[in-house]
């Protein structure tokens, strides 16, 4: 339980009845906020909403700039105030360059860049008079050179320029942009993943503090970056990831 406390805040989260988007739901909840959760699947955006008190917006498409804009405008109307927003769309393609197809790129790109793309170009503007807190989500690919990631490298790195470049652009209408960069994650995202037992344990063995991660590890990142008591916080990445991206190997001294 989270002792922030966030009452009469109102946030929206793109994609946000996944792994990660249903902890960070609840815990919005539990610290008084209000919540918009949108995303493709109707009936999954609204059980969440149901079980946060919240709004859902479904049949939702994130790549779509109009639409994300729209679903901008009505989480502001519905809660009277937009305090933040967080994008959580995101893939997993675990293939080298040269086996990875035209399609499977733009896919990647679609899900994870262009998606963080449209939200800040919608939420910036919604939160230019009041200022307000977007989270976008990279990935420790981002910064470690991990093998047969290029696809989702290439997005998910994208996606801190796109946090520091507009945390710039829109700094002066107090509006902080920030990324989270976690490890392997157990969600149903890594699900297909993680079913192999061998795959399971070869990526285990790739974060250093040996385990992997839980939506619950993810999720006070976001919470921190979203509190107004963080306004000087902004244009930086948080990694949660186990140590993957900055520590090599593993040993008991």
């Amino acid at each position: 339980m989270t002792t922030t406390d966030l009452s009469d805040r109102a946030f929206l989260l793109i994609g946000g009845y996944g792994g990660i988007g249903t902890a960070l739901a609840h815990r919005l909840t539990e610290s008084g906020a209000s919540v918009t959760i949108a995303g493709r699947d109707s009936a999954k955006a609204s059980a969440l909403a149901s079980e946060v008190g919240g709004q859902a917006i479904g049949d939702f498409d994130a790549t779509d700039a109009d639409a994300v804009k729209q679903a901008v405008t009505d989480a502001a109307a519905h809660h009277g105030r937009l305090d933040g927003a967080v994008n959580l769309p995101g893939s997993i393609l675990l293939k080298p360059a040269h086996l990875t197809t035209p399609d499977e790129l733009r896919q990647t790109l679609d899900v994870n860049l262009v998606t963080a793309f449209n939200l800040v170009r919608a939420a910036s503007q919604a939160m230019r008079k009041e200022g307000g807190s977007i989270v976008l989500m990279s990935s420790a690919a981002a910064s470690s050179g991990l093998p047969n990631h290029e696809a989702i490298a290439a997005a998910k790195a994208g996606v801190i320029g796109l946090a520091r470049s507009a945390a710039a652009t829109y700094a002066g209408n107090g509006v902080r942009v920030n990324a989270v960069a976690p490890g392997m994650v157990r969600s149903p995202l890594s699900a297909p993943i993680l079913g192999n037992e061998m795959a399971e344990k070869a990526s285990t063995a790739m974060h250093p503090l040996g385990r992997l991660g839980e939506p619950a590890d993810i999720v006070p990142a976001i919470m921190m970056l979203l509190d107004p008591a963080q306004s000087w916080v902004s244009g930086t990445v948080i990694e949660v990831d186990g140590g993957l991206g900055n520590l090599r190997g593993r040993v008991k001294v």
